[in-house]
């Protein structure tokens, strides 16, 4: 078997070497979103027109995501979910993330109306101060006493919509929560959709949302 000339084994070295560390930079910078939808799309065939709020655009929230190079990571779930119980199973998918050395802050969990509170216990339970969360018109006052388990843990982003009767500040639950949270933001909106502002592929509640994932606390 013929040696491999020196100054070819350097090159060949070098070009393996390059190739590798791409990728490890790759695999390092890469970014997660768990995206947690709304009760409706639980309920009703994506097809389905809510009565008041039209379609809901999943697959365009998702493929929005998606054109920005998040991994997105979501699926329609069952009628009638338990939104605790199920947090429990993004804790453990996040989780496995971690165990392959995703940092906890290249992972952002983003819920709408019911996913919202979904995502509220993901946090709760995750207690990871360094994992992003994204909660959109999913907080009423009276939750703080009619959901007194839920504890905000991580970077908080909430938006509302001035015009949605389910979803306001959330600062309360800030303030209860006994985890310490670096970074709290609160974005309202004046889309003048109400709840239905959720349902849509919109850049004032999206935008931010990727500013948040991608580090822009």
């Amino acid at each position: 078997m013929k040696r491999i000339p020196k100054f070819l084994f350097t090159i060949l070295l070098l070009i393996f070497s390059h190739t590798v560390f791409s990728q490890s930079k790759t695999i390092n910078e890469q970014r997660y979103i768990f995206f947690l939808h709304n009760k409706f799309v639980e309920e009703n065939d994506l097809n389905t027109p809510h009565p008041e709020y039209g379609k809901a655009e999943y697959n365009e929230i998702l493929n929005s995501f998606r054109k920005d190079n998040f991994i997105v990571l979501s699926e329609i779930r069952s009628k009638n979910t338990n939104a605790a119980k199920y947090a429990q199973k993004v804790v453990k998918e996040i989780k496995k993330l971690l165990k392959k050395g995703i940092a906890p802050n290249k992972i952002t969990v983003i819920g709408t109306s019911k996913g919202g509170y979904i995502a509220q216990y993901v946090s709760t339970y995750l207690s990871n101060p360094d994992v992003n969360f994204v909660f959109i018109g999913c907080f009423r006052d009276v939750d703080i006493q009619e959901i007194p388990d839920i504890n905000f843990c991580g970077n908080i982003l909430t938006i509302y919509e001035k015009s949605d009767i389910y979803g306001v500040s959330a600062i309360k639950r800030k303030e209860t929560s006994k985890c310490k949270i670096d970074h709290f933001k609160e974005i309202e909106l004046n889309t003048n959709l109400k709840h239905g502002f959720l349902y849509k592929a919109l850049d004032e509640w999206i935008v931010p949302s990727k500013k948040w994932a991608n580090g822009n606390l």
